[in-house]
């Protein structure tokens, strides 16, 4: 069954094209085709696939391979299909197709034509897909992603648990391989347990992706974020990115600010339906989307190598998920930015969906969250930090940089007697307990379940107090990267001692960390501030100059300074700086039509005002927001369109009329135009109606009293002068 060396390297310049293979590929190809089971934990971009695609090639009968993600299907069998000839030596066998098309693929599968059939867990569990396996030669069984067997694992499928026990209905015997890019070394032990591997063939690459550059960045508000996203993306025209969140709405939100602002941006969740999802799929693959907004399915076999950043706008509920996603980046060696923002509310809204769990999956939820919040607030490297957690040790010193704790390092403190303090106490607390209940220990903090212990009456009980909880973290974490302190995942994250640590109590060495960050604290410098933000108030010498210019404006259009600009768009522009039309758009007040009608002069005084002022102003000063319409203003504009009375119009929606003017004003003055002719012709005469719009743009004041005591002897009412000044607004300022 074997191949020699020769035979494995033509079949990979006969099958791909390439001359030689990456890593251990050469030697997981030989174990395969030796007939090995074989466990793969390769990083994401490392080329798992090749592993078990150029074996299937080369063996007699058809490979199973077990798929968590149609997504990922449909990808690797189009991949696989650009190197042969003909469509049919790749399957995939999942509740997408049609009648017609899976009694196609099980024709091609009988007829030995097929070498490679993607199946879906849930399809792999039917007793027709049994079935259709026994009657077929299986040359082996490739489990991708394979961590989705462990409830540890990050994307754990019940279905994956029955993997053996269908291999063994088949009744044949084939090897198995297993493949994963995110394994924990718990990950690593359930996997090979559960599909029962007969001492397998472990293949471990390294986790380090030296390409990838890890930062974590303070979320004061989604606003914020997205306004540090939006200025991040405009530096990287062109470039291919994703954005995780957590939930649909925040996806297409997200991409819809991105959108309006400039950036060729989709969404992409559950909830749009399949061929959309595949058409945005292929948009990304054909750059005619920059960025995807995403929720965690989307990025699983998409094989795009340029993808240059990753961002998680909502910060990941693993560093599983963390690790895998940020590894989408830089697939194909070269520059990948993987930016996460964090804020304890997220942390919040993570736990909080572990209401409705179990006992036992709420506190492995909560140990993988805890992780991730360690993650954030660390201030050592995190590159060490996440290779730690699989399990594999790295030298910061090789980090070069490429992260922000290596790039802007925290002053480091001597702590050596404190964590022989935290490693005597583990001891004494009997290595039972994880480390929340340690520091709650060490800070003299009573609760039940000390109290229970009776360890509040022990002698070393708060002798940490002087220093808090972040302190604290910041010493065990470290002592735990260095090996000093052992973690026991499947007893709950209880804190363990071993031989390393013995030896540092015997002979103990000097121990420096850099305390935690604390996201409460942190003003997150260096993001992109509102501009608004960044100065207390608007600038007072631009603020006059633009007013000046409103009055003169006025003047040559025999309006009233009002209707050009309001006081509170002049403010806007005295804070913001806006040099160019187009960012004037984005101004408080200012819709396209008044930025073309009145706004030329005012981005010309401003410039000129910057330029001689020397003035700082941010290159993406502000956030275009997306029109605030809810859905009581469209009903509003949509039945003045239909020309309905307003009287109706206002018991439709249950609002007074009064209120319904104030909507109307507010409508206007977000730049939308309104015709209310069709009311106001029925209600006031003609000529009044003139004299009041002369009225109107002689004025210099916009005040409605004034007016109607002008007008209260021409039998007039009130509502009705508000409804002429908002058509005179519209009309004249819109």
């Amino acid at each position: 069954m074997g191949a020699t060396t020769t035979d494995v390297k033509e079949g990979l310049k006969e099958y791909f094209g390439f001359d030689k293979f990456k890593g251990e590929q050469e030697k997981i190809v030989q174990s395969l085709l030796s007939g090995h089971d074989t466990f793969v934990i390769m990083p994401t971009g490392g080329g798992k696939s090749l592993c078990y695609q150029l074996p299937a090639l080369m063996m007699e009968g058809v490979a199973i391979i077990i798929s968590p993600l149609i997504a990922l299907m449909k990808n690797q069998v189009d991949l696989i299909r650009n190197y042969s000839e003909s469509d049919d030596i790749a399957h995939f066998l999942n509740s997408s197709l049609t009648k017609t098309e899976k009694n196609r693929v099980i024709k091609d599968i009988r007829s030995g034509r097929t070498k490679m059939l993607y199946v879906a867990p849930e399809t792999l569990t039917k007793q027709e897909t049994v079935d259709l396996f026994m009657e077929i030669k299986v040359s082996f069984v490739a489990v991708d992603e394979a961590h989705c067997i462990s409830e540890w694992g990050h994307d754990f499928r019940p279905e994956y648990r029955r993997i053996r026990e269908i291999v063994e209905a088949i009744n044949q015997e084939f090897p198995i391989i297993a493949l994963t890019a995110t394994a924990t070394p718990k990950v690593q032990s359930d996997i090979a347990k559960t599909l029962q591997l007969r001492d397998p063939n472990i293949f471990v690459s390294s986790f380090n992706r030296s390409n990838l550059y890890y930062e974590i960045r303070p979320k004061k508000s989604g606003q914020h974020a997205i306004k540090n996203i939006l200025q991040y993306i405009k530096t990287k025209p062109g470039k291919s990115g994703i954005i995780y969140v957590t939930n649909r709405k925040t996806a297409d939100d997200v991409a819809k600010m991105l959108k309006v602002n400039g950036i060729k941006a989709v969404s992409y969740h559950a909830g749009i339906d399949t061929k959309i999802r595949s058409k945005i799929q292929d948009q990304f693959l054909m750059e005619d989307a920059d960025v995807i907004v995403a929720t965690i399915a989307f990025g699983m076999g998409i094989d795009k190598p340029d993808i240059r950043f990753i961002i998680h706008y909502d910060i990941p509920k693993s560093l599983e998920n963390y690790y895998q996603e940020t590894g989408r980046a830089g697939r194909d060696g070269m520059e990948g930015e993987c930016i996460t923002y964090f804020s304890y509310k997220d942390i919040l809204k993570l736990e909080k969906l572990l209401r409705d769990k179990t006992v036992a999956e709420r506190e492995r939820g909560l140990q993988l969250i805890n992780e991730t919040v360690a993650y954030a607030e660390s201030a050592e490297c995190r590159r060490k930090f996440v290779l730690h957690y699989f399990g594999e040790e790295y030298d910061a010193s090789r980090c070069n940089a490429m992260c922000d704790n290596c790039r802007h390092p925290k002053e480091k403190v001597e702590v050596t007697q404190d964590t022989l303090l935290a490693v005597e106490s583990i001891r004494l607390l009997k290595e039972n307990h994880d480390l929340p209940y340690l520091i709650k220990f060490l800070t003299g903090k009573k609760s039940k379940e000390i109290a229970d212990f009776g360890y509040d009456q022990m002698e070393q009980f708060g002798k940490g107090a002087e220093h808090d909880e972040q302190y604290w973290n910041s010493v065990i974490r470290n002592a735990m990267m260095i090996g000093l302190i052992d973690k026991d995942i499947e007893k709950y994250g209880t804190l363990k001692l071993n031989e390393k640590t013995r030896n540092f109590v015997a002979k103990p060495f000097t121990i420096e960390v850099a305390l935690n960050h604390n996201f409460d604290d942190e003003s997150g410098d260096g993001m992109v501030e509102e501009a608004a933000e960044a100065r207390a108030s608007a600038d007072p010498a631009l603020f006059n100059i633009l007013k000046d210019l409103c009055r003169k404006e006025g003047k040559t259009h025999n309006l009233p300074p009002y209707v050009i600009f309001q006081e509170t768009s002049l403010e806007d522009m005295a804070t913001k700086y806006p040099i160019t039309m187009e960012e004037l758009t984005h101004i408080t007040g200012v819709s396209k039509g008044k930025a073309d009608r009145y706004g030329k002069k005012f981005v010309e005084v401003i410039k000129t005002y910057v330029e001689e002022n020397d003035i700082d102003r941010p290159e993406d000063f502000v956030l275009k927001s997306i029109a605030n319409k809810s859905g009581e203003k469209i009903k509003i504009i949509q039945a003045i369109d239909k020309k309905i009375s307003l009287d109706d119009l206002a018991k439709s929606i249950n609002i007074s009329f009064a209120d319904l003017i104030k909507e109307l004003e507010t409508i206007v003055h977000s730049g939308t135009k309104l015709n209310l002719d069709y009311y106001l012709n029925d209600k006031v005469d003609e000529d009044l109606m003139v004299d009041i719009y002369e009225y109107y743009r002689t004025t210099e004041s916009d005040s409605i009293e004034e007016a109607f005591q002008e007008f209260k002897g021409d039998d007039i009412e009130i509502e009705d002068l508000k409804l002429i000044h908002i058509k005179f607004l519209s009309e004249m300022g819109n």
